[in-house]
Parts: C-alpha cells; sequence; structure tokens
C-alpha cells in the first residue's frame, strides 16, 4: 500500500477536493479513492481529498427518493409515545418528545 500525500490547512493544490467541497459543485467522488489527505489542528483533524477531475455528478432526486427521505424525515420528528408530528427531530437522548419527557419526570 502507498502512503497518499498529507497537506497542512489551506495547502492542498488546486484540483483537490474534500467531500463537502464536491457536494456544493453538484459533484461526489463516484467510486474513487483519496489521492490525498488535509490535516489541521496539528494532526487531530483530517479530510480525504478527491481529484474534481475524476469526479462524476450527483444523481438527481428521483419521486421515489423523495418519498422516502420525507418519510424517514417524518419518522424522526414523530414521537412514540404521543404519536405526534412535533415538527421537529426527536432528540435521542430522551427518545421522546419534550413534552412527553417533561411529564415523564
Amino acid at each position: 500500500m502507498t502512503a497518499i500525500p498529507v497537506y497542512g490547512y489551506r495547502l492542498a493544490p488546486d484540483g483537490l477536493l474534500t467531500r463537502r467541497q464536491l457536494r456544493a459543485a453538484g459533484l461526489r467522488p463516484g467510486g474513487a479513492d483519496p489521492v490525498a489527505e488535509l490535516r489541521w489542528r496539528r494532526g487531530k483533524r483530517f479530510a480525504l481529498l478527491y481529484d474534481a477531475a475524476h469526479a462524476v455528478p450527483v444523481r438527481p432526486m428521483t419521486p421515489g427518493r423523495a418519498r422516502a427521505l420525507a418519510a424517514a424525515m417524518r419518522a424522526r420528528r414523530t414521537c412514540p409515545n404521543c404519536r405526534t408530528d412535533r415538527g421537529y427531530c426527536i432528540p435521542t437522548s430522551l427518545g421522546t418528545c419534550v413534552p412527553c419527557a417533561d411529564t415523564a419526570l
């Protein structure tokens, strides 16, 4: 296994992007392996860098994927106790909505 180059914060060459930067540009790695690594905070934080020339466009949102995403988000907003859509994601630390957690105390 060969080691990939490591760059410091803001020192990566042009054309190398992180996953978030690729996504912001409407791209994805497309199965390509990372070509370099970006490190900052004395090596405690890192991000993998991908070659933008080998990136492919993100897949378009299909109606089926949109329905599945909406159902998943609705499930995260629905309290398991009172079965109410609270309009916010139920905290996993509580396991229920805030009013149900307050009454349980």
